[in-house]
Order: structure tokens, then sequence, then C-alpha cells
């Protein structure tokens, strides 16, 4: 396909996430089958997530040069204005001229004709400035426009948080990041996995801060890699890895995953136990479930029980378990990096969170053995979610304890905030609890 076509990809990709769509499971689906070369595919990959990860930024610019304010425009030119100006401020492979011109065209593919010199012009007249983009003098509202992220999300989490340690999350919410992968060690051992994934092309090293966690390069396309057809690997995180080595459970354990989908914590957990002794998955949603499974079945593991089950109901069938992850839906501003449609979101509509979180940590704290523990995580960075929902627990059910984590890396206390800038990963808050039977 010609770059127009994988623009009008990319121009459909940003009216689909007007409406409403995941940034991952919409790429995906848009790549697939799409007959796009794998420059194409890098195009617009590149593209999508740049212009979802810039929003603010993009619509300010606009709102700067447009004779029309952003609320009259029309939803798809308003995205090819937002692509025209992404490609002239951060693609330096594009020249400023295609930037234009394909825009233009694109406006025409797109049956929005009318609109083409609207589009030229306003391109036009931004170079014309020499690209300076003019931000608000307020201090907030310039960490707004300057990382395209609300500003009710900021003030709440400069509220928890040094300015600094925000400034960071919200740059690393704008920068490339390695990929990070899982061992597994059922059929391989990291070393011969690292050779391997380099004579494929694949620039990879052992991370040091979790065993048998790799980071790697230039891995796009992974599920067309043979290594992962074949099961040598996961994709997961450091952040979650680092989650599964906090709860450490051992051989001939009974470990209950009670959020598990879509099953990197459960495969990895596996993995440590060397597929010897149980682990029950659960999830909400039976489509999910299946992801479970498919995913065992890849990595041939056989000690996963995937279930259907309502996280926040106890289920007297469970049995007793000696390890319990509890890593519960949240508002994911941790990783807003991966997901950037995550910076866009109305505090509003995850205020009931801190109240479903809590009332699942109860529900799985049930099924927890004396002398067991369980480690309650998110990935997002919100106290409200985090720290005031396990401060909340321990001071409402006196039978557990507080058990100190990662105090290997310099953590003090029973809880961790991972900020991305620390070890180059997603966000994560991780937390640790023992059950001592009083």
């Amino acid at each position: 396909m010609t770059e127009v076509s994988s623009r009008l990809v990319v121009m459909k990709l940003l009216d689909k996430m007007d409406k409403q769509a995941y940034s991952n499971i919409a790429l995906d689906s848009a790549l697939k089958d799409s007959g796009l070369s794998e420059r194409d595919k890098g195009f617009v990959s590149r593209l999508f997530y740049g212009v979802l990860e810039r929003k603010l930024t993009l619509e300010h610019i606009i709102s700067l040069y447009s004779s029309k304010p952003l609320h009259r425009l029309d939803g798809s030119v308003e995205n090819i204005l937002k692509m025209g100006l992404y490609q002239l401020l951060y693609m330096d492979s594009v020249p400023d001229s295609a930037a234009v011109n394909e825009s233009v065209a694109l406006t025409k593919q797109a049956g929005k004709t009318s609109a083409s010199g609207f589009v030229n012009a306003v391109l036009r007249s931004f170079i014309r400035d020499g690209k300076q983009i003019k931000y608000p003098d307020n201090s907030y509202d310039r960490m707004s426009v300057e990382y395209s992220c609300n500003i009710d999300i900021i003030k709440m989490l400069c509220e928890d948080y040094s300015r600094e340690d925000v400034e960071d999350l919200l740059k690393a919410s704008l920068m490339t990041h390695r990929t990070y992968i899982r061992t597994n060690t059922l059929k391989t051992d990291t070393d011969t996995l690292i050779m391997k994934l380099n004579e494929n092309g694949i620039m990879a090293e052992r991370c040091s801060e979790a065993e048998d966690c790799i980071s790697a390069e230039s891995i796009g396309g992974v599920e067309d890699s043979e290594l992962f057809k074949a099961g040598m690997f996961h994709v997961q995180d450091l952040s979650s890895q680092l989650c599964c080595k906090v709860l450490d459970p051992k051989q001939g354990d009974t470990v209950i995953d009670i959020c598990a989908a879509p099953g990197g914590k459960t495969f990895t957990m596996a993995e440590m136990m060397g597929d010897e002794g149980r682990i029950i998955a659960c999830d909400l949603h039976e489509k999910r479930v299946g992801l479970i499974k498919k995913g065992a079945e890849r990595l041939s593991i056989g000690l996963i029980e995937a279930i259907r089950n309502d996280a926040k109901i106890f289920n007297d069938s469970f049995p007793k378990a000696d390890k319990i992850l509890c890593d519960v839906p949240c508002s994911g501003f941790g990783v807003i990096r991966s997901k950037p449609e995550l910076k866009y979101t109305n505090l509003q509509d995850i205020k009931r969170l801190p109240e479903i979180q809590y009332d699942i940590l109860c529900s799985a704290a049930r099924y927890l053995k004396d002398g067991g523990e369980l480690v309650y995580s998110t990935c997002t960075l919100s106290k409200k979610e985090n720290d005031d929902v396990i401060d909340r627990f321990l001071r409402e059910n006196d039978s557990f304890e507080a058990a100190d984590i990662m105090s290997e890396l310099g953590n003090k206390g029973h809880k961790i905030t991972i900020f991305p800038g620390r070890f180059n990963c997603e966000g994560f808050f991780i937390s640790k609890v023992r059950k001592v039977g009083r």
C-alpha cells in the first residue's frame, strides 16, 4: 500500500478511538490481514500511537490556528490535522511538504474535499511560524499541553507525589521504552533464549532486577516469531514480573490469581513453580478466561485451572490457598505510555474503583491459609487505589499483618510504588500481607 493508504488506516483508527476503543486491540485488528508491508505497519503504528500520545498538545495547536472552535470541526478532519501536525513536529523522516500534501490528499480521499483548503491553511500557517508551540502560562495548563494529559489527572497526581515525580512519569509516557519478556523455564533457559533471540535479529539481554527476565529491543511482530509460537517466552513488563517475584510461589503451592486475564502473571508463577502445584486463574468474562487457556497451552503449562469467577463474591468451592495474587482492575495511570488514551480519563468515571478494589481484596483474603501470603497490586499510581486500599484493609482486618518486600532493592516496608523512570518499566504498585490467624 502507499503511505496515503497507510494514513487512511491511521485516520480510521483515530476515528474509532473517538468512539471509545482500546488502542492496542484496535491497532492489532486493523493491521491483521491488512496487506500492509512491514514498513507501512511500522508507519501506521508510530503515527497512530504518536497522535494518541500527543492528543492535547495537537488540539492546543489546532485551536491556535483554526478559524473554527474544535468542537465544530468534523471529527475526521480534526484527526487529519492532528496527523499532519504530528508528522511536522515529531517525524523527521517525513518532509514538511509531504506532511502537508499528504494530509490534503487524505482529506479528499476521506470524502472531505471541501475541508482540504482549510487543512492546507492550518498546517502551512504552523510551518510559517517556525513550528513553535505556544504554551499556556499557568503551570498546570502548561503541563497538560506539554505532556498531553488531562489537567485533573495531573492535579490528582501532584497531590500524591512531588511535582518532579509527576513530571518524570509524564515525560516517560512520551518516550520509547524497552520490551520485557519472561523466559519459559519449562522449555528453555534464559541464556539459550537470549542467544536464539539475538540470532533472530532481536537485541536481548538479561534484566538484573528479576530472574529469567529479558530486556529486548526490535521485537515488533512478536506473535509472528517462531520462538513465541514455540512457547519459549511470553511478553510481560518488568513491573509485573516483580509483582510475581514478591508473591514468590513455591513448587507444590496452591495459588489463586483472582483477576488473572490475560494471564501473564499466572504464566510466570506457573514457571516459578516448575509446573508443580495448583493455580486457579480467574476472570469475570469467559472470553478472557479463554485467553488464559490459550496462553497456557502455547507455553505447555499444565497446572493452571482457568475459570470464570466474580472476584467480588466469595466462592465457597475454592480451596484454601498458600498464596493469592490480587491484581485488581484499576485506572491504569502507570501504563499510560503503552495505553496513551488513559491520559484522557474522566476522573468521575473511576471514582468508585477504590471501593470495588477493597471488596475484591476482602473477598480474596478469605481464601488464604493461616501463614499464607497475599499480594495486592495495581498498574496505577493513584494513592486512593493503592496505599489507601491496603492500609484500610490492614486497619480493619487484625488477622493480617504487613510483610516487608523488595528490601534487596532498597525498599522499606510492605508496599512499593514503581515509577517508570527508576527501572524503565511501567508504573506499578505492589504490597504484601500475611495471614497470622489471630
